[in-house]
């Protein structure tokens, strides 16, 4: 028996060897006296190269462009590329930077193949380089990476899945700096259309008289200075805490500036405390030109405005003496305050004096709301100077100002609207919407 497989199995070996005749597996399968390991281990090795699959190569990014990053100061580099199909999870796209005189080119940046598009970006609609469902990476000096204006840059972009790797080809770009930029040109187009909205409204004031909404406390100007001539009382003026960057200042001053004229020409003694020293330069020379506009510029003391301190509570202290002694008739507290309102406030009442107050500091409205008897609530504080003088330039410059709120408010309403529309009908108002987002 056992000559017999000798002798199959010599055959069958001179069979392999002779380049003409081809392997049998008859009689490994069907002889008689064969193993039955030998024929499972056969069968196994026919199999196995037919569950192997090649794989897909991979093809690198298509249509790679590198350039400077538009409206910027320079120092940086944009990198756009299409979409492929099959992004997600498993393929990943790498950014490489050559510069120059250096070795080998550095990975920069490697993220996921479905982030990194264009609709993402910042940029406003109207400058962005490419398609919405393309690519885009910006380079930017920072963390081992220092781009300098002028030089020139290869930038090559790779997609990788696992251990394949698939490089573009390197393209170069050089960062530039940019004289003009064009994302902030629908705040340019927003600025030359609201001058000229104003300088419309100032030819409509000289023309002709424009309504403003009665404020009572502006009304009560008049009043509260009347009763402290009939009662032969100083006026006290405060200007509030800030300096003069902040607007509520400003605002404060140029009141200042009407009431001291009205006082003027009453004669009454007009005290202005400040906590600070410019806030009170300043002042001194509104209420001169004041006292000079009504022609009193001989009842002009340079003692009106003074100086206290800059620290709060001393400040408050002194105000509250001052109130407590000299008992003026009528408190004006305008400009922006803090915690010293109410201890402010809370005295003058107490001497039974008439007391305007104006702030757009909400956090105080409420104290002026409950201790004083007229309050200017937010803007009024800003419409004030142009309700008291009733010149066309201010009354232009407040109505200019109001159709530039309708304007934004009409936007934002139009903008709720297409929202909600487009979530009941599913309708694409993307482009619309873009545009209202993008218009800020």
């Amino acid at each position: 028996m056992m000559s017999a497989e000798r002798k199959v199995l010599s055959a069958e070996s001179g069979a392999m060897n002779d380049g003409t005749r081809h392997w049998s597996v008859r009689p490994f399968l069907y002889h008689s006296g064969l193993s039955t390991q030998y024929s499972a281990l056969f069968v196994l090795l026919l199999l196995t190269p037919l569950s192997v699959q090649a794989q897909t190569p991979l093809t690198p990014p298509p249509h790679v462009h590198a350039f400077d990053t538009p409206n910027d100061g320079g120092g940086s580099l944009t990198v756009i590329w299409d979409k492929t199909n099959g992004e997600g999870k498993d393929l990943r796209y790498q950014i490489l930077l050559h510069e120059p005189n250096a070795g080998e080119p550095k990975v920069i940046a490697e993220f996921a193949s479905d982030t990194h598009y264009v609709h993402d970006s910042k940029a406003p609609w109207w400058t962005r380089p490419a398609p919405n469902d393309a690519h885009q990476f910006t380079i930017k000096s920072g963390k081992g990476i220092e781009l300098k204006d002028g030089t020139s840059y290869a930038v090559t972009v790779a997609a990788v899945a696992g251990e394949q790797r698939a490089p573009a080809t390197p393209v170069q770009a050089t960062p530039e700096p940019n004289w003009f930029n064009w994302n902030q040109a629908n705040n340019l187009a927003i600025v030359v259309i609201f001058g000229f909205i104003v300088l419309g409204s100032i030819q409509a004031a000289r023309r002709k008289e424009i309504f403003l909404r009665r404020i009572p406390g502006l009304d009560a100007v008049d009043e509260a200075i009347g009763r402290a001539t009939e009662l032969g009382k100083p006026i006290l003026y405060l200007t509030g805490a800030g300096d003069m960057s902040e607007p509520s200042t400003v605002a404060a001053a140029v009141i200042l500036g009407r009431v001291a004229k009205r006082v003027a020409s009453y004669e009454t003694e007009l005290m202005v405390p400040h906590r600070d020293p410019i806030v009170m330069a300043v002042c001194q020379e509104i209420t001169k030109q004041s006292y000079l506009e009504a022609g009193k510029p001989d009842a002009f003391k340079d003692d009106s405005n003074f100086f206290i301190t800059t620290d709060q509570f001393s400040y408050t202290a002194a105000v509250d003496g001052i109130m407590l002694r000299k008992q003026p008739a009528a408190n004006f507290f305008m400009g922006s305050y803090f915690a010293e309102s109410l201890l402010l406030t809370e005295t003058g009442a107490s001497t039974g004096a008439i007391q305007i107050a104006g702030t757009d500091s909400d956090h105080q409205m409420p104290f002026f709301v409950t201790t004083c008897d007229y309050t200017l609530i937010g803007e009024e504080l800003y419409a004030a100077s142009a309700y008291l003088s009733r010149e066309p330039v201010q009354l232009g410059t407040l109505r200019g100002q109001d159709i530039g709120k309708a304007c934004i408010l009409v936007a934002l309403g139009l903008g709720t609207a297409l929202a909600t529309a487009a979530v009941l009908f599913h309708a694409d108002v993307s482009l619309v919407l873009d545009l209202v987002k993008d218009w800020k």
